[in-house]
C-alpha cells in the first residue's frame, strides 16, 4: 500500500485553514521553504518535519506574532491576509468550527 502523500496547499480545501496550511505558511514566513512551495506530494514525515523546523522558529518570538521583526510581521500579515481572502473564496467560514 502507498504512503498517502499531502496533495498541496493550493488542492487543500476551504483555502487550507488548517494545522497542515498554518506549518506551510509559517514555513513561508520564516523562509524555510519558498512561497512557490505548495508541498504537493509530501509525505506525512516531511510535513511533521517542517513542523518541527517551525516551530523553532516561533520560539525565537515567544510564539506570538506581535514579537516577530518588522519584515516578518509584514510577511506574515501579507501571507495570512492572502490565504483568508483566498479560502473564502472557497467556501470557508471563519465562524464554524472543524465539525460544523
Amino acid at each position: 500500500m502507498a504512503e498517502k502523500r499531502y496533495h498541496g496547499i493550493d488542492k487543500d480545501p476551504n483555502g487550507a485553514m488548517n494545522p497542515t496550511g498554518n506549518i506551510i505558511r509559517d514555513a513561508w514566513v520564516f523562509g524555510l521553504i519558498p512561497e512557490t512551495e505548495t508541498c504537493e506530494g509530501w509525505l506525512v514525515q516531511g510535513i511533521d518535519t517542517l513542523y518541527d523546523k517551525v516551530t523553532k522558529e516561533w520560539e525565537k518570538y515567544g510564539h506570538l506574532v506581535s514579537n516577530l521583526p518588522p519584515e516578518l510581521a509584514e510577511r506574515h500579515g501579507r501571507i495570512y491576509q492572502q490565504a483568508i481572502v483566498e479560502a473564502k473564496k472557497k467556501g470557508w467560514n471563519p465562524e464554524l468550527g472543524e465539525n460544523d
